[in-house]
């Protein structure tokens, strides 16, 4: 007997479907397809869930990290550190804009940049902090905030996992200069292609940003700049506001599914990295386990779909060699153990009791268990 299969992400439109169509028509309709005026109620409406004053639509997520650095004047010789424990593309915004990325280790709870291990890695060339909001939980940010303002540094912020999000009340994306957001389609909010936005507190900085992704462009046959050509398009637009009503609906949702998870696997043979902090909106929900392959195979056997994130941690990306990177000891034991079970809105409960069940029925050795 074959086992019932659950995926690990589902994309199909659900409850969104009507909605999406509708937007998709009413953008083919007007026949305008960039910067026009569903960017702009987007940006609109994406600011206000956001708690900030000003969002900004560009193509993704990395060119949304790489536009706030070269906006605010990082470049060839600054270094900004960043967390070793991402997807490559935070440290490559880095390396766009021309400077170099420093990684410092995580935070073995968090999983998040360590605030200790950034300030140690502080030099005269440090001209930034990103810190990344992982797996939808914050980093630490009360801690980068003074660093930064000890140190007078930039704080950059990568959302791009992390939509609703807040740390200690306050939502992410509002403690440094500007907050970066991708869109992706698996993203917590997504669109059904690449898309990004910044979010800022400063006015001035939000219009230098919307006239860099545009080309540098004042106005039609204007460039005071030069700038690129990073614009979320209306079509991307239009599908993301048609579910961004929906994301505090489905957030509630995510969390109430990794509820259920950290209550049934409180007993299993895996580590559940613990919840820091309640504004966590749980993107991926990791487990740990230093039997990943064979819990892996276990698990697909039961018909569960899993993804690692990260399988290897920054510095080693050969990508990153010349970069000279640190060691990043606990990040790359963390790459070794990590494992994404599924978690998303449409997710049944039938479902969330499989995993639970198949992830407590692994067979580990007694003598496995996960470093600390």
């Amino acid at each position: 007997m074959t086992a019932r299969r659950t995926p690990f992400v589902n994309l199909e439109p659900g409850e969104d479907a009507a909605a999406v169509r509708v937007a998709i028509d009413r953008v083919l309709a007007r026949g305008w397809f960039i910067l026009g005026p569903e960017v702009a109620a987007f940006e609109m409406q994406f600011a206000a869930a956001c708690g900030a004053p000003h969002a900004i639509g560009v193509g993704n997520g990395t060119d949304a990290l790489a536009l706030v650095l070269r906006a605010i004047g990082i470049g060839p010789g600054d270094e900004v550190i960043t967390s070793p424990l991402s997807a490559a593309f935070t440290a490559l915004a880095i390396a766009m804009v021309g400077a170099r990325p420093v990684f410092a280790d995580i935070d073995p709870d968090r999983l998040t940049l360590d605030p200790a291990a950034a300030a140690a890695a502080i030099t005269p060339r440090t001209a930034g902090i990103m810190p990344v909001h992982l797996y939808g939980q914050a980093a630490d940010m009360s801690a980068f905030v003074q660093i930064a303002q000890r140190h007078g540094l930039a704080l950059i912020e990568d959302c791009c996992q992390a939509h609703l999000a807040t740390c200690a009340g306050r939502p992410v994306g509002t403690f440094g200069v500007a907050g970066a957001f991708s869109f992706y389609p698996t993203k917590n909010l997504g669109a059904l292609g690449d898309g990004g936005a910044i979010v800022t507190l400063d006015a001035a900085l939000a219009d230098r940003l919307r006239r860099l992704r545009n080309g540098g462009m004042a106005t039609r046959d204007e460039h005071l700049e030069a700038g690129v050509n990073s614009r979320l398009d209306e079509l991307q637009a239009a599908v993301l506001c048609a579910r961004l009503p929906l994301l505090r609906g489905w957030t509630t949702r995510r969390r109430a599914i990794a509820a259920i998870y950290r209550a049934g696997l409180a007993d299993a043979p895996v580590l559940v990295p613990p919840e820091c902090d309640a504004g966590h909106v749980y993107h991926l929900f990791p487990i740990r386990s230093t039997e990943r392959v064979a819990l892996r195979a276990h698990l697909a056997a039961q018909g569960i779909d899993t993804l690692i994130h990260y399988a290897t941690p920054i510095p080693r990306q050969p990508a990153f060699a010349a970069t000279d990177p640190a060691d990043c000891p606990i990040a790359a034991r963390v790459c070794g153990e990590v494992l994404s079970l599924p978690l998303y809105p449409a997710l049944g409960n039938d479902d969330t009791a499989s995993v639970v069940a198949a992830v407590s029925s692994f067979p580990a050795r007694r003598d496995a268990g996960v470093a600390r």
